[in-house]
């Protein structure tokens, strides 16, 4: 038998995945000023070198988080999208359901998005997924209707976020009956 300590597997995706869980949780708890390399590594329970082997700085954990939490985004949309029957305002009806959604506010977006509107790298990240989406989805959505409905959208998220207690869903529903036509 050998004296030597087994070697731990290495499993860096599932590492990477442990500190941006535990920071999406610490800004949803605490909000973003708490989300430091000491806490997010003790939280997900590695070392600060750990850390620091996944993410050169915090604010790259941040946009790390971000960008994660953009692909969930994306997914959560394109599965709208595809149970969508309706072509017209598919994109904009997707956008608007994932804006009164509770869960996508208590899993970190909501500290994130108040980040996001004095984190210029982090808007120029929104800007641009914004973008593309609308690229993607251009034969279906680049009305200008629908594009006051997504920004009505926004506005309803950002209230909601402030007032965090205020349920808007006559709101949606007008708003998703918007999309059905001009």
């Amino acid at each position: 038998m050998s004296d030597k300590p087994q070697a731990r597997k290495r499993q860096p995706e599932q590492v990477r995945q442990q500190l941006l869980q535990s920071a999406a949780r610490l800004a949803t708890e605490q909000g973003v000023n708490a989300v430091t390399v000491s806490a997010v590594a003790q939280a997900a329970g590695v070392t600060k070198g750990g850390f620091f082997h996944h993410f050169p700085s915090k604010q790259a954990l941040i946009e790390g988080l971000f960008d994660d939490m953009l692909q969930r985004l994306d997914e959560d949309l394109d599965q709208l999208i595809a149970g969508d029957p309706l072509p017209y305002g598919c994109f904009t009806r997707g956008y608007v359901k994932l804006a009164f959604l509770d869960n996508q506010k208590e899993n970190g977006w909501a500290a994130i998005s108040f980040t996001m509107l004095t984190d210029i790298d982090l808007t120029v990240k929104w800007d641009n997924w914004l973008a593309n989406r609308l690229q993607k989805h251009q034969a279906t959505d680049s009305d200008p209707h629908l594009e006051v409905i997504r920004l009505a959208a926004d506005g309803v998220w950002l209230a909601s976020l402030v007032h965090r207690q205020k349920k808007f869903c006559h709101t949606e529903q007008q708003l998703l009956s918007m999309t059905l036509g001009a």
